[in-house]
């Protein structure tokens, strides 16, 4: 029996053959469209998804069901003596704390961990692999669990949305807000930290919300991050709910303005995209665990 397995969930953005070839485990997040279940990665291709948020779908996120949750752990118990569930972060989905309640069961305590660093999107994507290192190294999950957990704080993410709607649609801001960020060309930078999504600017237009992440993001290495990036201990990532073409500009357009450092891109996920919107860009950061 191998010692560790490794499980996330789609929200981050490791899709099926990369799964495979890590030896990890996704569960797909469930949304609906108009009151129909999709699994992401399972019922709909990105495309088509984009294509019915533009169209005005009412799209709604949900999570998996405690019992979709268990029997995908005990058909990896079978295989593995311990477990490392890393799943979007408790602050954006009630998902993670539902599986930290399931994981105090007699039957799973000592053998399945959820970890709740706050991440999401590609910072979960590299919190993963970051855990796969560990584990490939000899850590056990007790300190796979306990490492991602204490450096949970060394992350930040900069959010460049292209329209107000999808937010207006959840809630968060006023209709009058969203009218008049759209009359204005208004382009809001979203700031996410551990769990915590605020506005850090507001823009005019695609082009300076680009330059102000940029801007940012150089900001945060020069005063945060300082000592890590120094160190060479600073992974940069970019996220995006655009369109193939815009996302590959995206990451030229970092890789000029952080020239030398490698750039690990992503798609966001449908749960993420629908209070975002298409057509979002991202750039972000978090730090080497170990």
């Amino acid at each position: 029996m191998k010692k560790i397995g490794i499980m996330t969930d789609s929200h981050s953005g490791i899709l099926t053959e990369e799964a495979e070839k890590l030896g990890i485990k996704v569960l797909p997040m469930p949304f609906y469209i108009d009151d129909e279940l999709y699994l992401e990665g399972v019922d709909l291709s990105r495309e088509e998804f984009y294509e019915k948020l533009r169209q005005g779908v009412n799209v709604s996120t949900s999570q998996p069901s405690p019992q979709e949750v268990m029997e995908t752990w005990d058909d990896m118990l079978k295989e593995y003596e311990t477990l490392i569930y890393i799943p979007i972060s408790s602050g954006l989905s009630g998902s993670c704390m539902t599986a930290q309640g399931l994981a105090q069961d007699e039957e799973y305590e000592g053998k399945v961990f959820v970890v709740d660093n706050g991440h999401v999107s590609t910072p979960l994507h590299r919190s993963v692999l970051d855990a796969v290192a560990m584990a490939e190294a000899g850590y056990s999950a007790v300190e796979i669990k306990k490492i991602l957990e204490e450096t949970k704080e060394q992350m930040v993410i900069y959010v460049g949305l292209s329209t107000l709607e999808y937010l207006k649609k959840g809630g968060r801001i006023s209709s009058t807000s969203a009218l008049l960020a759209n009359v204005l060309n208004i382009k809001p930078v979203m700031k996410f930290g551990t769990g915590v999504l605020d506005v850090y600017q507001k823009c005019r237009g695609m082009k300076k919300s680009r330059k102000a992440m940029i801007d940012a993001m150089k900001n945060e290495l020069e005063t945060t991050f300082h000592d890590a990036y120094k160190a060479g201990k600073v992974y940069l990532m970019a996220a995006s709910s655009s369109s193939e073409e815009v996302t590959k500009e995206w990451v030229e357009q970092i890789k000029e303005a952080f020239p030398g450092m490698e750039v690990m891109s992503d798609y966001l996920s449908f749960g993420l995209s629908c209070h975002i919107g298409p057509d979002g860009l991202g750039i972000g950061c978090t730090c080497k665990p170990v």
